[in-house]
């Protein structure tokens, strides 16, 4: 019997008869272009002719954002400031807890002039004393006043090798170490039970699930200091589907290489792996924290807070390794690439915070690793049902509360 759908396609899905009946006779790519060309047409017609200038009132407002603030010496102020409005701006005056400073701005063309969405540095020359906050006020050519407060004010390390090397050594015992001893338990993790080791596996998200609570509200606070024309809540909205969709994608991937028996797609590697991005993923944005900090000056990072990040991270190792619990024991290669990818992006991260700091890049960031561990946890949840598990049991959802609960207690020593 002929298939005559398929004899009537000449590119593999389009019937023939469909291509000849074009409107005028065009060609098809004539036909998915011109909607876009007619649009841009309009959209011309629209910007030159102005057909709104008789309704339009008033001017909009001017919005300014100070996005940080740096101290390089006790002698300086830096405000770094984004014009998030549509129209220049131009900075006329600065004060200083109340009082008129000079000042200089950098990044701007060499005027005092931001155009719309042009950043700059405002450099005040202002002898501050640690500790003591500092109330400062920029005032437009227009008499809008934009205030910002420095609270608790510190010297900012700036740049050098020493910094990034010291910034290496925090990630050392903060991200790679915790994630390795916690990698160990792996030879006990193996010899469990099919009913324990779901319930590890369920563990693993629980503390999956806190991470992403606690990036999820981490990026809508830094949000709050996005420059407004960034829109800092849909960038992080974005950034959790785009990083969820994403990684679904490639999980979507290897389903049909599972399906077309690739048995290398269908071992627990690749769980691990996802989770060690997951986990990698967080942990940047980790570092990303710590290297801000040191960029804005608050050098906090005593040993009781190092040690308090390594009991937080050290119960991601065994959420990284129990996917290969089951079958052949992977290649200490694996062992060590999984290591690698959860525990290392905190000294890139670091480096990224103390060089580049930006709330954009930061609450961007987090929303992708909230994104990607959403999706893992989905993974892991499908890991269970397919090795015949029942994921919502008694001992699994104890155990997912577990996970929460440690991670939880694990927290407040990084917090206090």
């Amino acid at each position: 019997m002929t298939d005559k759908t398929r004899d009537s396609t000449t590119d593999g899905g389009v019937p023939a008869e469909n291509e000849s009946i074009q409107p005028l006779g065009l060609p098809r790519w004539v036909s998915a272009l011109l909607p876009i060309v007619l649009l841009v047409l309009v959209l011309g017609l629209f910007a030159f002719t102005s057909p709104l200038a008789g309704v339009q009132s008033g001017t909009p407002l001017p919005d300014v954002t100070v996005t940080h603030t740096t101290l390089p010496s006790d002698e300086t102020v830096v405000l770094h400031v984004t014009n998030n409005g549509p129209e220049s701006v131009t900075i006329s005056q600065v004060l200083v807890d109340e009082a008129y400073w000079d000042f200089r701005v950098e990044g701007a063309g060499g005027d005092q002039t931001l155009a719309p969405m042009e950043s700059a540095q405002i450099v005040i020359p202002y002898h501050w004393n640690p500790g003591w906050d500092l109330e400062v006020a920029l005032v437009l050519s227009d008499g809008a006043t934009f205030h910002n407060t420095i609270v608790a004010p510190s010297q900012s390390p700036g740049f050098s090798l020493s910094l990034l090397g010291t910034l290496a050594v925090i990630g050392l015992f903060v991200g790679v170490i915790p994630v390795a001893l916690g990698m160990l338990w792996f030879p006990y993790i193996k010899t469990m039970s099919d009913r324990w080791l779901h319930a590890v596996l369920i563990f693993a998200a629980g503390v999956l699930g806190f991470l992403a609570f606690d990036a999820g509200f981490e990026a809508f606070e830094l949000a709050e200091r996005v420059p407004g024309a960034y829109e800092g809540n849909l960038l992080v909205v974005f950034g959790i589907f785009g990083a969820l969709l994403l990684v679904q994608a490639i999980s979507a991937w290897r389903e049909g290489r599972v399906a077309a028996g690739d048995s290398r797609a269908s071992s627990g590697l690749w769980i691990a792996y996802l989770v060690a991005v997951g986990i990698g993923l967080h942990n940047l944005a980790e570092g990303l924290a710590i290297g801000s900090s040191f960029a804005l000056g608050r050098v906090s990072l005593g040993a009781f807070l190092v040690i308090g990040f390594m009991l937080h991270n050290v119960t991601e190792g065994p959420a990284v390794v129990a996917p290969v619990a089951r079958g052949e024991r992977p290649a200490l290669k694996h062992f060590a690439a999984l290591g690698v990818i959860a525990g290392a992006p905190v000294i890139l991260g670091g480096w990224i915070g103390s060089l580049a700091y930006s709330p954009t890049i930061g609450a961007f960031f987090l929303a992708i690793g909230v994104g990607a561990i959403l999706q893992v946890n989905w993974e892991i949840a499908s890991m269970v049902r397919d090795a015949g598990g029942r994921v919502a049991s008694a001992t699994n959802l104890l155990a997912f509360l577990l996970g929460l609960g440690i991670m939880y207690v694990t927290d407040l020593f990084v917090a206090l």
